[in-house]
């Protein structure tokens, strides 16, 4: 996709997020005096093209209250890991689940889950719920905790 000046003027306006507004395009129209309507057509587009996998919210899990943080991975055979996935991916106290590639001989993982717990055990208990879905199926895993959170960020121009 080419971008034009419209275009760049947008992807710069909410590069740090879209404003916290009950209409958030409505926002960054008026912003850029532009019709709403040119806006919401351009971030279409760009979601269209690829240029935006996806819109959505993004929660500071601290202030949220969950401080106990860990990004579960497990080895499981390639041919279970998409019904794994969707299973695990669909429980309530995970946020993210995906395949990524093994590296052996250090890495054996295939699928990862972020869980989220207001304590140790909360988080524990939920690996153990993991650990029981997949039964024998799980060939091993490990949890890397959070010790910080991390700044998320969207688009930069070159210029920036």
């Amino acid at each position: 996709m080419d971008f034009d000046e419209i275009d760049l003027k947008i992807m710069r306006a909410t590069q740090v997020g879209l404003p916290l507004v009950s209409q958030p395009y409505h926002a960054v129209a008026e912003q850029l005096n532009l019709p709403v309507e040119i806006v919401m057509a351009r971030f279409e587009a760009m979601q269209k093209s690829g240029v935006i996998r996806r819109i959505g919210v993004v929660p500071n899990h601290y202030k949220l209250g969950y401080q106990f943080n860990g990004m579960t991975v497990w080895n499981v055979q390639d041919e279970m890991i998409d019904e794994f996935g969707n299973k695990i991916g669909g429980l309530p106290f995970v946020s993210h689940c995906y395949h990524r590639p093994r590296h052996p001989p250090n890495w054996n993982y295939n699928l990862f889950a972020m869980v989220h717990g207001k304590s140790q055990e909360e988080v524990n208990q939920q690996i153990e719920q993991i650990t029981l879905l997949l039964g024998e199926f799980n060939l091993g895993n490990e949890v890397l905790y959070s010790t910080r959170i991390l700044k998320k960020t969207g688009f930069r121009s070159r210029n920036e």
